[in-house]
This record gives C-alpha cells, sequence and structure tokens, in this order.
C-alpha cells in the first residue's frame, strides 16, 4: 500500500495547484451565474459593475486558470504516483513554477476586478488592458513551463534509472500534453510580451491586430487540447482500474496522444475563417489538419469502449449491450467521467462544424459557440476533473471517500449533467437563430428576430443556476475530503495493461522524431501566414477602452 502513495511533500505539492484551481472554479462560477441572468433580463448590474467585467472574470478564471492549476496539479501527483517521488531540485521547481503562476493569476484578476481589463480571455487587440493584466497573464505562461519543466526532468529521470524499459503509459502522457502547452503558448508569450505589454506600456503607439490574433489562436485551439487530454488520462488510465479492468492497447493509447500532439496545434487559422487579411488556402489547410484530430477520438472512443465491453464479458455479461449493466454507475469515480464522455460526442461533432469552412459561416460569432464551448470543456473536461477529484483529494489528504460522500458526488455529477444540458442545448439552438456570443441582454430595438432569443436566454439562467448548485454542492464535498472524512487509504487507480494487448513500439517514445515533424507541420502551417501578415501590415491600431 505504502509504494502506491504519493510522497507527502509532493501531495503538498499537487494539492496547492488543485486548491487554487477551486478557488477560481468557485469565483468563476459566481460571475457564470450573474451573466446568465444579465443576459436573460432579470437582472441589472449596477452602474458600477460591467457585464464585460464579468464576462472576462468568467472567462479568465474558468477558461485558463481553473484548468491550467487542476491540470498541474493533476499532473504533479501522477508523476509522482508512476514514475516515483520528485528530487529536492525537481519540487523546487514545481513550487517556483506554482509561485509565479498564482503571483500572475493575482495581478491579472486584480485589473479585470479593478475594471482594468474588461477585454474578455481572448483579450482581443485594438481593446487595451492594463499592463500589468498582460504582465500577469506573461507570468502564468512562463510558471507554468517551470512546472512542465520539473515534470520532464522526473520523466527522463525515471529513463535513466530504469534503461530498455518502456516509460509508464501516465508519464508518457503527461509529457506529451505539456510538450504541446509549451509549444502552443510560445506564440501567445510572444503576443503578449513583444506586442501587447509594450503598447499597454506607452513605448509603442499602435499594434497589428491581425498578427495578435493570429498569435492568440496559435494557442487557443491548442488549448482545447491542452484541457482535453488530461481528461483522457483519467479515462485511459484511472476509469479501467475503477471498473476492474485493464487498458486495452498501451500502443493505441500512446499513439492517440502523439496525433494530438501533432495536429492540434497548427490549425488555428480555423478560429480566424471570417477574418480578413489572411489566405483562403492557407485556411483550407488548417481546416484539413483540423478535421485530422477526428483520428485520436475515434481511436480513444474504440479504445475505452471496447475496454468497458471486456470486462463486462469478464462479469458474465450476455448480449450486445449487456456489459452496460455490469458498469460501476453508483461509483462517482466512473459516472462523472462516463458522462463527460457521452458529452464529447456531440461536442465533437459541434467543432466539426465550427471548424468547416462553409457551415462555420451560419454560426460563427453566435452563442452556438459559446454552447460548443460548455459542451467540451464545461462539461466533458470538467466532470471528469470532478470525477478524478473524489479519488485524487482523498489519496492526497490522507482520507477515505466515504459512502456518504460519494452518494454526493453522484448528485453533483447529476446536478452539472442537467445544468448543462438545459444551458448549453439552449445556446446551441439561440445560436443557430442568430443570436450573438458576447453580448448582454439586448431587445436590439424591438426587433423581431430577438424576440426569439429570449426564451432560450431564459433556459440559459435556468441551466446556469443548478449548475452554481452543483458547484456549491462540489465545494461542500471538497471541504468533507480535506477536512472531515475519516482518515484512511484512497487508492490512485492506475491500471495495468491487458494481457491479450501486443508490445509497445519503441518509434512511439522517439520524442526527438515526433518533436521535428511537429516543428516542419508548424512551418507549413503558419510560416507564410505569419510573413505574409507582417510584410504586408497596415499601420495598426491604437488602444481602445470601450467600458
Amino acid at each position: 500500500m505504502k509504494s502506491l502513495k504519493i510522497d507527502l511533500r509532493d501531495r503538498k505539492l499537487a494539492l496547492a495547484y488543485l486548491l487554487f484551481a477551486f478557488t477560481a472554479l468557485l469565483i468563476g462560477g459566481i460571475a457564470g451565474l450573474i451573466q446568465v441572468f444579465v443576459r436573460s433580463g432579470a437582472l441589472e448590474l449596477p452602474y458600477s459593475i460591467g457585464y464585460y467585467q464579468v464576462l472576462t472574470v468568467h472567462g479568465v478564471l474558468l477558461a485558463l486558470v481553473f484548468t491550467t492549476f487542476f491540470i498541474f496539479g493533476f499532473q504533479t501527483a501522477a508523476m509522482s504516483r508512476v514514475t516515483g517521488t520528485f528530487s529536492f531540485k525537481e519540487r523546487c521547481l514545481g513550487w517556483i513554477g506554482f509561485g509565479v503562476m498564482s503571483t500572475g493569476t493575482v495581478m491579472a484578476a486584480t485589473m479585470v476586478l479593478l475594471n482594468e481589463a474588461s477585454v474578455l480571455y481572448t483579450f482581443y487587440a485594438p481593446l487595451q488592458a492594463h499592463w500589468i493584466f498582460y504582465a500577469g497573464l506573461s507570468l502564468v505562461m512562463i510558471g507554468s513551463w517551470i512546472t512542465a519543466f520539473a515534470q520532464a526532468r522526473r520523466y527522463i529521470q525515471w529513463k535513466k534509472e530504469n534503461p530498455k524499459q518502456i516509460t509508464p503509459l501516465l508519464s508518457f502522457m503527461v509529457v506529451c500534453n505539456n510538450l504541446m502547452w509549451f509549444i502552443a503558448t510560445i506564440g501567445v508569450t510572444t503576443e503578449l510580451l513583444v506586442q501587447l505589454l509594450p503598447w499597454s506600456l506607452g513605448w509603442v503607439e499602435r499594434v497589428d491586430v491581425l498578427l495578435s490574433r493570429t498569435l492568440f489562436w496559435s494557442f487557443g485551439h491548442a488549448l482545447v487540447y491542452f484541457w482535453l487530454l488530461p481528461a483522457y488520462m483519467v479515462w485511459y488510465i484511472a476509469v479501467p482500474k475503477i471498473i476492474g479492468g485493464k487498458i486495452f492497447s498501451d500502443a493505441l493509447a500512446r499513439l492517440s496522444f502523439i496525433l494530438f500532439v501533432l495536429f492540434s496545434v497548427p490549425v488555428g487559422l480555423h478560429h480566424q475563417l471570417t477574418e480578413p487579411g489572411i489566405g483562403g488556402s492557407w485556411k483550407f489547410l488548417q481546416v484539413i489538419l483540423t478535421m485530422m484530430v477526428v483520428i485520436p477520438s475515434l481511436l480513444t472512443a474504440f479504445s475505452l469502449f471496447a475496454t468497458f465491453e471486456l470486462r463486462g464479458r469478464e462479469l458474465g455479461s450476455k448480449g450486445l449491450f449487456g456489459w452496460l449493466k455490469k458498469l460501476p454507475w453508483s461509483d462517482a469515480r466512473f459516472l462523472a467521467p462516463f458522462i463527460g464522455m457521452l458529452a464529447f460526442i456531440p461536442g465533437g461533432a459541434g467543432g466539426i462544424v465550427n471548424a468547416s469552412y462553409q457551415m462555420n459561416q451560419l454560426i460563427h460569432n453566435t452563442i452556438w459557440v459559446t454552447g460548443h464551448f460548455h459542451l467540451t470543456i464545461a462539461t466533458t473536461v470538467t466532470l471528469t476533473f470532478f470525477g478524478a477529484s473524489y479519488f485524487l483529494i482523498p489519496h492526497l489528504t490522507g482520507r477515505q471517500l466515504t459512502k456518504k460522500i460519494n452518494q454526493l458526488g453522484l448528485i453533483q455529477t447529476v446536478l452539472w449533467a442537467i445544468g448543462m444540458l438545459i444551458m448549453s442545448g439552449s445556446m446551441h439552438i439561440a445560436g443557430l437563430l442568430g443570436a450573438p456570443r458576447r453580448s448582454a441582454f439586448s431587445e436590439y430595438g424591438g426587433a423581431e428576430i430577438a424576440q426569439t432569443w429570449i426564451g432560450y436566454q431564459i433556459a440559459q439562467a435556468v441551466g446556469g443556476t443548478i449548475l452554481f448548485i452543483a458547484i456549491l454542492l462540489f465545494m461542500y464535498i471538497l471541504v468533507q475530503m480535506l477536512f472531515f472524512t475519516p482518515k484512511g487509504f484512497e487508492p490512485f487507480p492506475v491500471a495495468e495493461v491487458a494481457d491479450h494487448a501486443q508490445k509497445t513500439p519503441a518509434i512511439l517514445e522517439n520524442f526527438k522524431l515526433w518533436i521535428i515533424i511537429l516543428i516542419a507541420l508548424l512551418l507549413i502551417a503558419y510560416s507564410y501566414p505569419i510573413y505574409d501578415i507582417i510584410s504586408n501590415a497596415p499601420l495598426g491600431s491604437k488602444g481602445y477602452k470601450l467600458w
């Protein structure tokens, strides 16, 4: 049992990241509740608080802060679990990364709360935030690199100590996710440090808007997979162990992660399909690359449901779908990730619509896109993170997941699923009716079409209220797991590979090869478009503050 328990010093480091993440979840959830009530027309904000100020709090804290801190906390625990205790230097790097990231978050959040940075989480120019906001976000990126480097050192050290052995699958997945994150954040950090920070300080008068958006989206789409891959880690590694099964194929899992690394970064232009100044052929190329991401998603679906069916057959299931009855539906550690998997089916289908050259024209800049985000990150990813928390927090605190807490976790999972179904579903429908995103409640001068949106905006408020109740319930569960449940040992589930699985090819662990291919894809996808943007750059825009 002791060999399966993460070292106390590593547990403290992982908990620091996780508790910071959950604090961001609560504050961001409050901002989200305010938003849906404003959008429904049920609430009018006081003059001192702007809608876009609240929207920026919600987007930055949930899409960037909650996810990033949770992921690095989870990955810290994961690396310690499968590759051994962090060395003193590695742990110090982890704490330094946490300090830099949290300092940057406080800087950026302070500016948003002071209404000096109501620029949404995309922080698009020519809207100009206070320079401290951009500096803070830069620190978040740099701090994350430090933490990722610490985890890479642990991976490399394990390989040195275990020559000629294949690395633990979970550690391989962490390195893939960090590699993708590092490559993706180079563009947005360049935008922050080279363009937006000097511009906001007044060192330069104008900024190239198109270049800034292109650099942002070189990060913005890969960010989706940075959220998603840790959820995949839980699906591939923890869920099979929870149901009593084994990993269907180690090689298939590694291949899917490599494909995500290769095809998730050079695809940002599909967020700019309506952006002038970028050639249509380059947009079309990145649409094709985007569609390639469907392949590892389908590989994952096949692998996971094969695992479920094999386990069901072991337990004596009969018929085509009899194995479904054998799954542990009464275990919150399973139910939450499983519902997240199901939500990714319509979420992925919506992503194909968003990335399609023709269909994107219908839903671009409508609240359909917001509904899509809430299916992917807020349902698939967040529900999986909740499910992981039900084993991760007790493991890190040395406490038990009691029957009562598990039952509350089931209720919290169902509440979240219902709330998101109502809210995201109404967003999708309203988007098809033309309802814009990023807008507060408005009757648009009595326009007839605007009247068709109001009912769906009220539905969003209903769904948002249920979601906020689920957040409050999760916070209660969290406090119980931190301080009050009985002391004991809750395992960090790591499944073994099935006996029938074929041997993993060594080439899948050849990161030098995959990095070379990734760089080549990036150069093909971005070198000429960025050169063209810079060489044909207009005078640029001055900064605007419209709040």
